[in-house]
């Protein structure tokens, strides 16, 4: 059984289920230096061993009703930072296969051209198109593809039937396909050619 300034594990556990602070703060500070150098092998950067064993602490005192332990916290407190590593070892792998993805993608991809960007002739060219729709169906396609409205919530705004709305869209994306065919890239990107 852990002794920890003078006061049983099992007693600051209880105290803590109570949310006493004191018995948190306890709990923190005698572990938390053993738990960030076990979390440091995991990940291999003190900071980031920091963060996760703080954002564990964090954790514990937000669900301290809920801790249903009576005999030693070293086990899960060890335990849960590891799984806190080995998430962010996880997390952090994808993030690295996004990165390179995304280095290779913007190189050889329209999309992400600079000069694209700087032009406005793109957004002139976007605005022309929608503008060659007939009036009902360029609001529905703006409610839609602009605004973000959900084919039922056009209908009712409208009143009229999802049937209605979907012909609609369906018909606008007809000519803006037409219309904006040497933008293939961009046009898959804004949603419109699906």
């Amino acid at each position: 059984m852990q002794i920890i300034q003078g006061i049983y594990e099992k007693d600051l556990i209880a105290r803590l289920k109570d949310g006493d602070q004191t018995a948190f703060e306890l709990l923190f500070h005698f572990y938390y230096p053993g738990l960030v150098m076990y979390s440091t092998q995991f990940t291999t950067d003190r900071t980031e061993a920091e963060e996760i064993v703080q954002d564990f602490f964090v954790r514990l005192w937000q669900r301290h009703p809920l801790i249903s332990l009576t005999d030693s916290l070293k086990s899960y407190l060890f335990l849960s930072v590891k799984n806190g590593c080995l998430n962010y070892l996880k997390h952090k792998k994808v993030e690295e296969k996004y990165v390179r993805q995304m280095c290779e993608l913007s190189n050889h991809h329209l999309v992400y051209d600079p000069d694209l960007y700087l032009s406005s002739e793109l957004q002139e060219k976007v605005k022309q198109a929608i503008d060659l729709l007939p009036e009902k169906c360029r609001e529905i396609f703006i409610m839609s593809r602009i605004r973000g409205l959900k084919n039922e919530e056009i209908a009712d705004d409208l009143h009229i039937s999802k049937r209605t709305v979907e012909t609609h869209i369906s018909k606008a994306l007809k000519v803006l396909r037409v219309e904006l065919k040497d933008y293939v890239g961009l046009i898959i990107l804004l949603g419109i050619y699906r």
